[in-house]
């Protein structure tokens, strides 16, 4: 079994004690809450709830989703609310304040605007059917530079978010109560230094990973430096995307360094490789569904990542990743204690 890192400073407690510190934490967000009759108990978790949980098969997913339908609407709401710079990058690219022009194909457009206007001779039209077309051009202006700047703002907004939807979706994974905005804000509160961190550091890398693919299919055929490293790129952009779970879920359950939580999480992708190649399956899955509603009827297209394609691509994370966790880091650290 790999050695997984921890820290050698966490304090080890029973599970009565967990049990009572939720309890008393629960206890004291409805006491100080001004709107407690909204974070009042609900009806419970039931048995088929519990069963799931402890039962993550392929099957079982798709019922979990379906019971959890509501959360994760919610889920995905609070996910795309969070991240809002993101629309000051959809505004700036919609063009509404950008200036559309033409621009001509050829460069002896001027030559044979000139020559028409002076000798329009039928040498000169025939010439200017063949290099006088044009295309539409947009050129941004300074309004769409301070939106695209604003749209930067997701490097602090991206990884307090997805802590704290991680920690949501465990949670409903785990079949345990959730009150959606008071845990979100807890969650975000207990992991704000470290979520900010690897939030940023996320969307580095996956923007560094889709210019080297671009870049590198670009100029596939130039030799075969070029065409091998196109594949190692798509082969370091899956390894990352199936680690990205990991690195979450470990954020907001352990406290341990970012540096320790890479390691873990690449280790993790090779002890879970069944329920890793289910989830990426299943990623792929979504892809082509959304793409295949953008071909087929553009606006639901548009409208299907806003509703709720976010929060079931970040569950099948979770889902898939959780229970190898549980399995190698967490049962292992109470059978010891």
């Amino acid at each position: 079994m790999p050695d997984f890192n921890r820290d050698p400073r966490e304090k080890r407690m029973s599970l009565d004690e967990i049990e009572a510190a939720e309890q008393a934490e629960m206890a004291e967000k409805k006491k100080f809450n001004l709107f407690s009759r909204a974070y009042r108990d609900g009806k419970g978790v039931d048995k088929e709830e519990a069963a799931i949980a402890d039962n993550p098969t392929f099957i079982n997913f798709f019922r979990l989703c379906w019971r959890k339908i509501n959360e994760l609407l919610s889920v995905n709401l609070i996910s795309i609310v969070g991240n809002f710079p993101i629309f000051f990058f959809l505004f700036a690219m919609s063009g509404y304040m950008s200036i559309h022009t033409t621009s001509p194909n050829y460069a002896v457009y001027g030559p044979l605007w000139g020559a028409k206007l002076f000798h329009n001779s039928p040498a000169v039209s025939a010439l200017w059917t063949m290099y006088g077309r044009t295309s539409p051009v947009t050129v941004h202006t300074a309004g769409d530079y301070i939106f695209m700047g604003l749209a930067f703002l997701l490097l602090l907004t991206h990884g307090p978010v997805r802590a704290g939807v991680t920690y949501l979706l465990r949670n409903m994974f785990r079949a345990k109560p959730v009150m959606m905005l008071q845990d979100f804000f807890d969650a975000i509160r207990r992991n704000l230094r470290q979520a900010l961190i690897v939030g940023a550091l996320d969307l580095i890398v996956l923007a560094l990973m889709v210019y080297d693919i671009v870049f590198f299919y670009l100029n596939f055929q130039a030799s075969t430096m070029m065409s091998a490293m196109f594949f190692l790129s798509l082969w370091m952009i899956v390894l990352y995307w199936v680690m990205r779970p990991y690195i979450w879920l470990q954020l907001v359950t352990f406290d341990i360094s970012i540096w320790k939580n890479v390691k873990n999480a690449l280790r993790f992708t090779a002890v879970g490789l069944k329920r890793n190649f289910l989830v990426f399956l299943g990623t792929l899955f979504m892809a082509g569904f959304e793409y295949m509603l953008l071909v087929v009827y553009f606006p639901l297209g548009v409208i299907f990542p806003f509703v709720i394609l976010p929060s079931v691509l970040m569950m099948m994370g979770v889902y898939g990743a959780f229970p190898v966790i549980k399995k190698h880091m967490i049962d292992p650290y109470y059978e010891n204690a």
